[in-house]
């Protein structure tokens, strides 16, 4: 088990920085996206990783919001193997663009390809997508053969049992048998929150509603999460795999951010 956090608050042109800062706060692996690794190229961010000492934990894809994309996503499957790429996280069609039975296809596809390339395949539940509550998790996860789930306290929060109580352990609880991989960020709900996440499950992009739902993620601690609660129910669980700080909004001082964040999560699990 390793602590790891995202490269999400740094552009491509930035990766070298991003990784450094992540190395300098004592983490252990790193999260990136499919784009910036396309975009920085494979064999400089292998050489990065290298030299930070840190471990590839996970590459997230591209939305895959159509046949090219998903097609995209599979060529480059035997290169994240060739990083070292523990998972590979899919992100979901945005919410009402296409039918079920042509996102389980999607999955079903890449599932393969992943587990042929030896990289663990992965589905992100995320709000104002194709799979968002509990319920369409399930659906997929039992749909798909060889797929996990990548299972973040934020977006399961809008859709948990105890919404809008910041404990999201039902989540654990339902999905302990197939979280590989976990995401933590806290969320600071806005006043009519309920009403946001209603309004992107229904499709009404409404940029109020997106900036609402998106910007209400924050650092941990500085939201309504219970992350002492997750730990202990993961524990339980028997949930021995990594987690990811993963924190989007922050876009000043990101070293601060990545070294608050770990000490915060340090906190947790210490106790």
């Amino acid at each position: 088990m390793g602590v790891g956090y995202t490269t999400m608050m740094y552009d491509a042109a930035d990766i070298d920085r991003g990784l450094r800062d992540i190395a300098a706060c004592r983490y252990d692996g790193a999260e990136i996206g499919l784009e910036k690794i396309r975009k920085t190229g494979p064999d400089t961010v292998e050489r990065l990783l290298a030299e930070n000492d840190l471990d590839l934990y996970c590459v997230m894809s591209e939305w895959l919001e159509d046949e090219a994309a998903v097609g995209r996503v599979a060529d480059d499957l035997p290169m994240l193997a060739d990083l070292g790429a523990e998972f590979v996280g899919f992100l979901p069609p945005q919410r009402g663009r296409q039918d079920d039975e042509t996102v389980q296809q999607w999955f079903t596809r890449l599932a393969g390809a992943a587990t042929d390339a030896d990289v663990t395949p992965l589905v992100h539940h995320h709000g104002a997508t194709h799979v968002e509550s509990a319920a369409e998790t399930r659906r997929l996860l039992d749909a798909v053969d060889d797929l996990e789930l990548l299972w973040d306290t934020a977006h399961y929060y809008p859709y948990g049992e105890h919404f809008p109580d910041g404990d999201v352990t039902d989540g654990v609880e339902r999905f302990a048998d197939d979280i590989a991989y976990v995401h933590l960020k806290d969320v600071a709900p806005p006043t009519g929150f309920a009403d946001v996440r209603d309004s992107l499950t229904e499709g009404d992009f409404h940029l109020d509603n997106v900036i609402n739902y998106f910007r209400s993620f924050t650092d941990l601690g500085e939201g309504v999460l219970d992350f002492a609660g997750v730990y202990e129910a993961l524990e339980s669980a028997g949930y021995d795999g990594h987690y990811t700080i993963e924190i989007e909004n922050q876009t000043e001082k990101p070293l601060v951010h990545a070294m608050e964040n770990y000490d915060y999560w340090q906190g947790i699990i210490a106790e």
